[in-house]
């Protein structure tokens, strides 16, 4: 749907504010698509250096390749994917990637680490209020329980390559993480070629290499949350680390002056009720971030800026829901 294209084209959680061109005889190419259901952008910066054997250009297709190819097997809607497979296996065991086994042993972390807050078999629940098509219908509190008994974490059992779903009716829903992930692969891939200045924006994953050309970092917007797309809350300078955001005005809606959205909680079914609006991470990992980012979301701001500052070179900035900003950095 090319028009739907470029309608979705300006559409980023996050706004990379990449003020100025730097060296004037540092071009930087970018290149832009739809996947993993969101705008997907990739800009690499020429020269790469005399070890170089691709061109930017070059470079950029190839990001959009791998970005393509890890969605076909992350996706739990596309058929023959590793996801549904699982998915419709009936508890019997599903040969996978490797990709597919490194990305769930780091969703089945941070379950554990949460006690279940975040749990990759979100998917019975995620399917049942399916933000992506909602029109405004909430579940019966009936259909959530039934939804919710098969969210279990536990039930995800890996042996090898292998990956069993010991309760048939459980789903798995990578939706926490897996753009975190890809987000990483395409920067080690990247790296690998030699590239030293580059950014990956997979719809609000942000992951930067390097600095500019000019040897000044990256500035990042951080969008305002229920504003226009592009408005930036503030800006942060970043060089060679991620910025992952999640937030309750990403996807919603509302009835009766109740929100209702995306992140859900797995104690009661129902949208997590938070004191924050977005919660954003900057640290080296872009799968740490994006997992942390929801959960910091889930958590609440005393909690989650307690568990950030347990952790070695993570940042966050909290946005309260009476828009008053809380930060780990000055």
């Amino acid at each position: 749907m090319p028009g739907l294209k470029k309608i979705i084209i300006c559409v980023f959680s996050i706004i990379l504010l990449i003020q100025g061109c730097g060296n004037p005889s540092s071009a930087k190419v970018t290149m832009t698509d739809f996947y993993l259901n969101t705008v997907v952008s990739v800009t690499v910066y020429e020269p790469m250096g005399t070890t170089a054997i691709y061109s930017a250009e070059e470079l950029c297709k190839k990001c959009l390749e791998m970005t393509a190819g890890y969605e076909k097997i992350f996706s739990k809607t596309i058929e023959g994917s590793d996801i549904w497979n699982i998915n419709h296996s009936n508890g019997n065991p599903v040969t996978v990637s490797a990709d597919t086994i490194e990305l769930l042993k780091a969703a089945i972390f941070y379950a554990e680490m949460s006690d279940g807050l975040v749990d990759p078999t979100i998917g019975p629940l995620s399917s049942l209020w399916n933000f992506s098509e909602n029109k405004k219908t909430v579940p019966s509190d009936e259909e959530i329980r039934k939804a919710l008994s098969h969210v279990n974490y536990k039930n995800i059992t890996i042996n090898d390559c292998q990956v069993t779903l010991t309760d048939p009716d459980a789903r798995i829903d990578l939706g926490f993480i897996a753009k975190g992930y890809i987000a990483d692969c395409l920067k080690e891939y990247l790296c690998s070629q030699n590239v030293s200045g580059a950014i990956i924006n997979l719809g609000g994953n942000v992951q930067t290499i390097g600095n500019k050309p000019d040897n000044t970092p990256y500035k990042v917007g951080i969008q305002k949350p229920f504003s226009e797309t592009g408005t930036a809350l503030l800006s942060i300078p970043v060089t060679d680390k991620s910025v992952v955001s999640s937030g309750n005005y990403e996807r919603f809606f509302q009835v009766n002056d109740t929100l209702y959205h995306h992140i859900l909680s797995t104690r009661d079914g129902y949208p997590v009720k938070s004191d924050v609006s977005q919660v954003t991470i900057i640290n080296d990992s872009s799968v740490d971030g994006d997992a942390l980012s929801t959960l910091c979301f889930i958590l609440g701001y005393e909690d989650g800026l307690s568990l950030i500052e347990s952790l070695p070179d993570t940042e966050a900035i909290f946005v309260m829901k009476d828009g008053t900003i809380q930060k780990t950095f000055p």
